[in-house]
């Protein structure tokens, strides 16, 4: 049906691996007409989990989209933009993407289970993107369900603002509505105790409400000043609201429909999105507004390669309206495409639209231009603008890759390229010096999904092996360099003289080149040469063979010939004496550290530990979690890792689990910077 701005809601469903958000949101669409019938996870049948990988798995690996049209009460018609985000942060990537296109983040927590580690860290991934947050507890009618203590551990993990809308009630049969009802009794106690309390935490957000709450009680409150404070809460984090659900069997779903229909935000009353014009120091904020009429602005969160319509951008719009056969530019190109098909997204069907308005979520085919964050736009006037960056994970885990039989190469490398506009933590990158393609992912479990896509979507069969860690090369103190480069040849020559200085840079400061030549001893023509024969060496390294940094380079002095100096010589003075800087500078072989989360059952702790101990990682503590399990968390030189997902399988019985982030370089142990320094010379021995 035609909807407004104002009709629109937009949710994702996000949470722990395991929470039930596949179910639900399925229980939602049933809920909301949208299906005749719930699929389910064991039948292999659900709307979100249709690639064959995810089937065969059990779980979600890419965000899923789907919508309904839901009446919540006579004349209040809303139209629900639901995504169904993966819980495994293997997967980040598509479920990051995708949560900065909505409105409000819908936590979806197990009542057996209660607050895990995932719940904490997507609770907290929301409320830094100004997301307005609810939480669906799941499952309250399942065995070992404990609503209650439920309740109490989110009051406790995210604070006094986590107040319930509805209680289960009768063992979790059905819920009663606690906001708009001040009576009757559920397995939480009395509703009249929780109406109390959600009463006093949306009215102290609004003067002028809680005026009227205290001159005239709740009686004198119009239902649009109670809508609008409740509104304004959400967008401020002073209310997060629970609902109560059991996906199974329907318990609480309609009303959750109900609650996101009443009283969560549309587009036009939630945080603005964080869009800024121009770039580095020059960028400035950029307002957008709901404006059908105004020029288009969307933000493309989602590339799917859909083997039957090409390549298909997903986009929210954020002001105007995107119709069928008008013409965009992307980001700041300058040639237009023509939107030839418009459709809704119904998990990998596609339903064909006129027309998308301000906040609704739609997508256009066969544009190949396309790609995550691109802005679409139809003037000018909306040139240089883009939305503030995610902060995705880095990509730590990698591969080496090659075609598995000769003549498969270019297939190879097309099907990466998609993969990789698919998901912006899956990484493609080529080593110059060892001539290797290296896939980079977040976990090993990323990495195995992605290579049985390439045989199953793209029919392409590869061999993989460890890659080289990405070690990298700095200095520890400053030193001074020299070296004067003459070389003749019976006719012209080659002469120049540098005098160089080298400092160290905090750790991430890069690279700086300073030109501190005086009285013209080397003329300014040559001073990029200098330069260029430095970034030879900070890209192939000085002792070991990797990519240098944090490292200034001061040229101070230096010689030329008015006949024999030419810039090739001076790329020669200045590699070689960077090299003699460096070699006086304490150089160093750096490594990456990463947060590693190890997740695993209880009994396990001691094998973890000192598994973790012998591979240099320092344990930074460990969490409790329910059910029996622990999370570790430690940091561990990448290099440490490799064969890892293996080892945890066979210390836990196939129960363990982990996940990386990279954090920081650092200098390796002596004896391991000389192995690989003795490692390099061997092949270098000619330079």
């Amino acid at each position: 049906m035609p909807h407004s701005t104002a009709q629109i809601r937009n949710l994702a469903l996000a949470g722990h691996p395991g929470a039930g958000k596949t179910t639900l949101f399925e229980a939602l669409l049933h809920a909301g007409g949208a299906l005749q019938a719930a699929g389910t996870i064991e039948r292999g049948n659900t709307v979100s989990d249709f690639d064959p990988i995810e089937k065969q798995r059990g779980h979600s690996i890419d965000a899923a989209i789907a919508s309904i049209d839901h009446t919540a009460a006579p004349g209040q018609c809303v139209h629900v933009n639901l995504i169904d985000l993966p819980g495994y942060p293997d997967f980040r990537g598509p479920a990051l993407s995708a949560l900065s296109v909505v409105d409000t983040a819908v936590i979806v927590v197990d009542a057996s289970a209660g607050v895990e580690y995932g719940t904490r860290r997507l609770m907290e991934r929301a409320r830094e993107r100004g997301l307005c947050r609810a939480i669906a507890v799941n499952r309250i009618d399942a065995d070992g369900a404990e609503p209650a203590r439920v309740l109490e551990e989110l009051r406790e993990a995210f604070g006094a603002e986590v107040l319930p809308l509805n209680l289960p009630a009768e063992g979790g049969t059905h819920v009663v509505d606690c906001f708009g009802q001040s009576g009757g009794e559920s397995d939480l106690g009395a509703v009249a105790d929780w109406h109390q309390r959600i009463l006093d935490q949306v009215v102290e957000i609004n003067e002028t409400v809680m005026d009227h709450y205290l001159d005239l009680g709740e009686e004198g409150l119009s239902g649009r000043e109670l809508h609008d404070a409740f509104e304004q809460c959400l967008r401020e984090g002073h209310l997060v609201p629970v609902c109560f659900t059991s996906a199974r069997t329907g318990a609480g779903v309609k009303e959750l429909l109900d609650v996101a229909a009443k009283l969560f935000p549309h587009p036009g009353e939630a945080n603005p999105p964080p869009f800024v014009k121009g770039g580095g120091d020059d960028a400035t904020p950029y307002a957008t507004a709901p404006d059908p009429d105004a020029h288009v602005v969307a933000d493309v969160f989602r590339i799917v390669n859909d083997p039957f319509v090409g390549k298909l951008g997903v986009f929210r719009v954020y002001q105007g309206t995107v119709k069928k056969d008008t013409q965009l530019f992307i980001d700041d190109g300058r040639k237009p495409f023509k939107v030839g098909h418009l459709f809704k997204l119904r998990g990998k069907d596609h339903v064909e639209i006129d027309r998308a308005v301000p906040g609704d979520i739609a997508a256009v085919a066969k544009v190949d231009e396309l790609h995550v964050d691109a802005v679409l736009h139809d003037s000018h006037d909306e040139d240089h603008i883009h939305l503030a960056p995610i902060d995705f994970p880095k990509p730590m885990f990698g591969l080496a890759i090659q075609a598995g039989s000769k003549g498969q190469e270019q297939k190879l490398a097309n099907a990466l390229h998609k993969l990789a506009e698919e998901d912006p933590c899956f990484h493609v990158e080529h080593e110059d010096e060892t001539n290797e393609t290296v896939v980079r992912g977040l976990s090993d479990l990323h990495l195995r999904v992605n290579l049985e896509r390439l045989k199953d979507r793209f029919g392409v069969e590869v061999q993989t092996r460890p890659p080289r860690i990405a070690y990298r090369e700095t200095i520890a103190a400053k030193a001074e360099g020299h070296h004067r480069h003459k070389k003749q040849t019976g006719g012209a020559g080659q002469f120049g003289e540098v005098f160089l200085r080298v400092e160290p840079l905090p750790r991430g400061g890069g690279f700086e080149f300073v030109d501190e030549v005086k009285g013209g001893v080397i003329p300014g023509q040559y001073l990029p040469a200098v330069e260029k024969g430095v970034r030879e060496v900070l890209k192939a390294g000085a002792i070991a063979g990797y990519p240098m940094q944090d490292v200034r380079v001061v040229v101070y002095d230096g010689k030329h010939h008015a006949v024999d100096s030419k810039e090739v010589a001076f790329v020669a003075a200045g590699k070689k004496a960077f090299l003699d800087a460096v070699a006086k500078a304490r150089p160093q072989v750096l490594e990456p550290i990463v947060d590693l989360e190890v997740n695993a059952p209880e009994a396990h702790m001691g094998d973890i530990s000192g598994g973790l101990a012998g591979k240099r990682a320092r344990i930074n503590g460990t969490d409790a979690a329910r059910g029996g399990e622990i999370v570790v968390k430690a940091q561990v030189p990448l290099s440490e890792l490799e064969g890892y997902a293996a080892e945890l399988k066979s210390v836990t019985a196939g129960r363990g689990r982990y996940a990386m982030d990279f954090s920081h370089y650092e200098p390796v142990p002596p004896q391991v910077q000389q192995a690989l320094v003795e490692a390099y010379r061997p092949r270098h021995d000619d330079d």
